[in-house]
């Protein structure tokens, strides 16, 4: 773990060094902090989402706002659907700011790797793609939430919206189980917004049944499922369950190969529900 820590720590050194963050005016205009948000804002106005996706503390995003208004790059306004949030209105100074800033980073970008082949660009690029995936998976995060909070029911809203593109007789949200009906939810999330969610209902003393386990498409292949699962598994027998039950659908292969991978043993199929075609049952030890 030392030697790893390490590493990243030299590699944030130098590469903070070689693309210019460490100076008070990034890319030759204004700070860092200042060049980001306007980047961020031009792309959504909604002070507030922002905010929640660079994890930015509020006295710190005020005083960045302020700057940028003084610079005359932007107005701050109600929001049009929310009185009680702001968006960023953008000047005319403030949007040619936004596409010089497009221009010089682009520049920065290509002087930094100019020197290299094709080949080593794209070497980079994987490379690059390969850390941003790694540092996701690190900082997602599975916590227990209200089945009938805001944040579950979004994520059962994309959950229902996906299976009926997928189940060929389609699914909607009377599908869905009630909030009353889970003996608890979880969510999954990369700290920026939920990217999956799985719950637990009763069937019977000691059984428990999966249910609307959901993985974002933007957060496929990074093991949130397998995450989801394990926090599901171990709360369950923490609460005394000693056997899992799922029904699933042909229609969701990937699903189906995951619960296989992890030792869930396919058995007959048992309770109502009209969209189980594949059943399966894992033992709990506590």
């Amino acid at each position: 773990m030392e030697q790893v820590t390490g590493r990243i720590r030299e590699f944030n050194r130098y590469y903070t060094q070689r693309i210019g963050v460490l100076t008070d005016h990034y890319l030759g205009q204004r700070s860092l902090g200042e060049a980001r948000l306007l980047y961020e804002l031009s792309r959504d106005p909604d002070v507030r989402s922002v905010r929640a996706r660079l994890g930015l503390d509020s006295g710190y995003l005020s005083r960045l706002l302020r700057a940028l208004e003084r610079q005359d790059l932007i107005t701050l306004e109600r929001h049009p659907e929310d009185g009680r949030a702001r968006i960023a209105v953008f000047t005319a100074a403030g949007r040619a700011a936004v596409s010089d800033l497009d221009t010089r980073s682009d520049e920065s970008v290509a002087t930094l790797v100019d020197p290299l082949t094709p080949d080593q660009r794209r070497r980079l690029a994987d490379a690059m793609d390969e850390v941003q995936r790694l540092l996701r998976i690190a900082a997602i995060e599975v916590q227990p939430v209200a089945a009938g909070s805001a944040v579950a029911r979004s994520c059962l809203h994309e959950y229902a919206e996906e299976l009926s593109r997928r189940f060929p007789e389609g699914y909607g949200p009377d599908d869905l189980l009630p909030a009353s009906a889970f003996a608890f939810f979880l969510v999954a999330s990369d700290g920026v917004a939920p990217v999956g969610c799985v719950g637990l209902r009763v069937l019977s003393p000691g059984v428990g049944e999966i249910k609307h386990m959901w993985v974002s498409p933007s957060a496929r292949r990074l093991g949130v499922g397998r995450r989801l699962l394990a926090s599901l598994e171990s709360s369950a027998a923490d609460l005394g369950f000693t056997e899992l039950r799922l029904s699933t659908h042909e229609a969701l292969p990937e699903a189906i190969a995951l619960y296989q991978a992890l030792g869930y043993a396919e058995i007959p199929p048992y309770g109502d529900d009209v969209h189980g075609q594949r059943f399966f049952s894992l033992p709990l030890f506590r």
